[in-house]
């Protein structure tokens, strides 16, 4: 038996983020992990990083298209080390240093894995679900790769067809994937125009490669003439949107002829499916007289109806990785479980929250 633990988890899902959190989490102590109870493919790992990712929120909120099995486990994404491995297990010794594939393992996966969510000392997961941690990255930066870089790839790259010299407009641009956007935008050798609340949060997007910062507030001119200043008057190519709400319209004047606009999500009306905020809507003369291509990107959904695209697309990230280092802003303890996730709820964080669930 290994050392016991502890768990953070959800024993019901809240009505929202908040009321989630500080009604229904529960930080318990649980035995060490009996490593003569693995299945023989599965690896146990202590975990030693796990993002605190908006979908961990929303899934917490039960408005997440993906209901999680309870009690639940946050923590889709996570890194740590191998401790033991089931008797099938060759590739894995241990000692060795892994990040979890969230769609294969944890929360957001399909299959007997669900419950083996980050926020927990120990967890269990098929061998085929770990990636090597990349050279030069530590767990926290591990922790945070995949999700914000295949999100981000599959918006610019698979759904944008997003070419070198072109100019990628990238809204929420200092969010986890905001960021992952911009830095690959820029590795891909795109223009890069990241728009956020501050300048002083965009300072991560500037670190990240972005060509041009513009901050938004209620004095600051209206996105189309900042684009179109950045642009010599064309507006840009590609538009990376996970913000929804009246910015998507903003962005869409903002919009060369024949661009591409991506739809990754909508953090500016979060329950909005539940009928709290009106559905985002786009005008649609706009998309006519621009010639606009409206593309949604659900990276996730995407790879588990076909689990063949992910191979290319991993490839391509982990072969980039030094280029897409994650900014982690703030960790976290374990015994700060609900801070962390009311931190990233906040928004006032750029990048990446961590918890160290063994801290």
């Amino acid at each position: 038996m290994l050392p016991a633990g502890r768990r953070f988890y959800f024993d019901a899902l809240g009505t929202d983020p908040l009321q989630a959190i500080r009604t229904q989490a529960r930080l318990a102590d649980e035995p060490g992990p009996d490593p003569a109870q693995l299945a023989a493919d599965e690896v146990l790992l202590r975990v030693r990083a796990a993002n605190v990712g908006w979908v961990d929120l929303l899934m917490a909120s039960g408005q997440y298209q993906h209901v999680p099995t309870l009690p639940y486990t946050p923590g889709l994404e996570f890194s740590g080390e191998v401790v033991a491995t089931g008797p099938g297990v060759e590739r894995w010794k241990v000692g060795d240093r892994v990040i979890a594939d969230g769609l294969l393992t944890g929360p957001r996966s399909l299959g007997a894995h669900r419950g083996q969510g980050g926020f927990a000392s120990y967890a269990r997961a098929p061998a085929e679900a770990l990636i090597p941690l990349p050279e030069g990255y530590n767990f926290d930066q591990g922790a945070c790769l995949l999700g914000g870089a295949e999100t981000a790839y599959h918006a610019l790259v698979t759904r944008g067809r997003l070419q070198a010299g072109e100019t990628a407009l990238i809204l929420g641009a200092t969010g986890s994937t905001g960021l992952s956007a911009v830095a690959l935008a820029k590795h891909l050798g795109a223009r890069v125009i990241a728009v956020g609340r501050s300048l002083e949060k965009l300072a991560a997007a500037q670190h990240q490669g972005a060509d041009h910062l513009v901050a938004l507030g209620p004095n600051s001119p209206p996105l189309k003439e900042q684009v179109k200043l950045h642009t010599e008057g064309r507006g840009a190519e590609l538009i990376y949107d996970p913000v929804g709400g009246p910015l998507s319209v903003e962005a869409l004047r903002a919009a060369a002829f024949g661009a591409r606009f991506i739809v990754v999500g909508w953090a500016s009306t979060p329950t909005a499916g539940r009928g709290e905020h009106q559905p985002n809507q786009l005008p649609t003369n706009l998309i006519l007289m621009k010639s606009l291509d409206v593309l949604g990107s659900p990276a996730a959904i995407s790879a588990h109806k076909d689990p063949a695209m992910r191979a290319a697309r991993l490839s391509a990230i982990l072969a980039a990785a030094p280029a897409l280092r994650p900014h982690v802003d703030v960790t976290f303890p374990m015994a700060q479980a609900q801070e962390a996730l009311e931190a990233k709820w906040s928004g006032r964080h750029p990048g990446n929250v961590v918890l160290h669930p063994n801290e």
